[in-house]
């Protein structure tokens, strides 16, 4: 999301925004709680248990890990480029930041609730304070950053845990109950009131829609906030000396890539994978599955999220050069209007205002609605880049930022 071009970093960030939307459709397609806990859906078939098991292992936190280490690394290219045309680059970042923030407002009321633009507009205000130390510090308080994360979502959890013990407890009052029993069966149930509720407004109009957002906000956003903010800002200082140490910028050799990708799958998959056979043997239990989904995979997100970047660069210095790889890096120049466009796409297939596919279609026929929409960035992205600077939303951004129209279209 910034002009300074860097072709490997436009290729992670193609990779990223792709990547994404494997994760999201569940969110656009299903009830909330189905992004969690694929009992929620109403399918368990075998192709069903498949999708959620690939999405948990492979792509759930990883690929907005690998968006929040491209944002954190892009940061410092702006304020260097900023300052050596004799600007404030901290300011601009700030007035940036500020825009995203509004722009995922935007996004969030007008299309879909699980915008990240506002986390990112508000947190990077947070990783501007770390932007001037060495790589070593950046890594630590990444690392920081991470375990209050784990223990922020951590005590959460079991405060469910705690909740339900006292809700079993013979003295317990009946409204205790009612309460756990009810906040349970939103989790796992997909007959549950909540989630019927939820499918029925969906279903609806774009004003239906709009009143249960403007209802639920700010305090549920706040919480969503909460459960990212650390994460977030843990990547972007994370990115933030990947770029300082040459990684982010293809600077290193693919044997390299190729060790660090090896050895950051070999330290998150396996218990990821034990993760989902825990989660799997206990029937979707929804303490359980919330538990993994929220905290107790979130220590092996991070390696493989590294991962997922190594192995990117990887394939990119063995294959420099293929038209794939152009179009993927074209896909990346234009992060913002993919991500926007996809958003505009999805619900516009699966809420009322649209198709109205909502709840309708089952987790293994996802794929069928992600695979296009891949081909629909890889088709316009490259043709429009050669023409054009910025993409449409990019172009927003910059000028809302600069307080003028930006010039979009390259020069002959």
């Amino acid at each position: 999301m910034t002009s300074s071009r860097i072709p490997a970093m436009d290729v992670l960030r193609g990779c990223a925004v792709m990547g994404i939307l494997w994760m999201n459709i569940t969110a656009f397609a299903l009830p909330q709680n189905a992004y969690f806990n694929p009992a929620v859906s109403g399918w368990r078939g075998a192709g069903d248990i498949a999708f959620w098991a690939i999405s948990l292992l492979l792509v759930d936190g990883k690929m907005r890990g690998l968006f929040a280490l491209l944002f954190g690394a892009s940061m410092l290219l702006l304020i260097d480029r900023e300052e050596m045309a004799g600007r404030d680059g901290r300011r601009t970042q700030m007035v940036r930041s500020g825009w995203l923030f509004l722009l995922g407002c935007a996004h969030f009321f007008l299309l879909w609730w699980g915008d990240i633009l506002r986390v990112y507009g508000l947190v990077s205000l947070f990783a501007l304070l770390f932007a001037g130390q060495e790589p070593l510090d950046l890594v630590k308080r990444a690392f920081l950053c991470f375990l209050l994360q784990f223990l922020l979502v951590a005590t959460f959890i079991a405060s469910l845990y705690l909740w339900s013990h006292a809700a079993a407890a013979p003295g317990a009052g009946a409204g205790m109950r009612e309460g756990f029993v009810s906040f349970m069966a939103a989790l796992s149930d997909p007959a549950s009131p909540a989630t019927q509720a939820e499918i029925a407004t969906y279903r609806t109009g774009f004003g239906a829609i709009l009143q249960m957002k403007l209802a639920a906000f700010p305090g549920e956003w706040l919480w969503g906030f909460l459960f990212t903010a650390f994460e977030t800002l843990g990547f972007m200082l994370l990115g933030m000396a990947m770029l300082k140490g040459g990684f982010l910028t293809g600077g290193w050799d693919a044997e390299q890539y190729r060790r660090t990708a090896r050895h950051c799958f070999l330290i998150g998959l396996p218990p990821m994978i034990a993760l989902a056979l825990w989660v799997g043997l206990s029937g979707f239990a929804p303490l359980t599955t919330y538990g993994v989904a929220l905290a107790w995979s979130l220590p092996f997100r991070i390696p493989l999220t590294v991962g997922w970047a190594a192995l990117i660069l990887w394939l990119l210095a063995r294959h420099r050069g293929s038209p794939w790889i152009d179009r993927i890096a074209a896909a990346g120049r234009m992060t913002l209007s993919n991500y926007l466009g996809t958003s505009l796409i999805m619900t516009a297939l699966f809420y009322g205002w649209g198709a109205g596919l909502f709840a309708h279609v089952r987790p293994a026929l996802l794929p069928l609605f992600i695979l296009p929409v891949w081909g629909i960035m890889l088709l316009w992205s490259k043709p429009y880049a050669n023409r054009f600077a910025m993409g449409p939303a990019e172009w927003l951004w910059r000028s809302l930022s600069a307080g003028k129209p930006q010039k979009i279209r390259k020069s002959v």
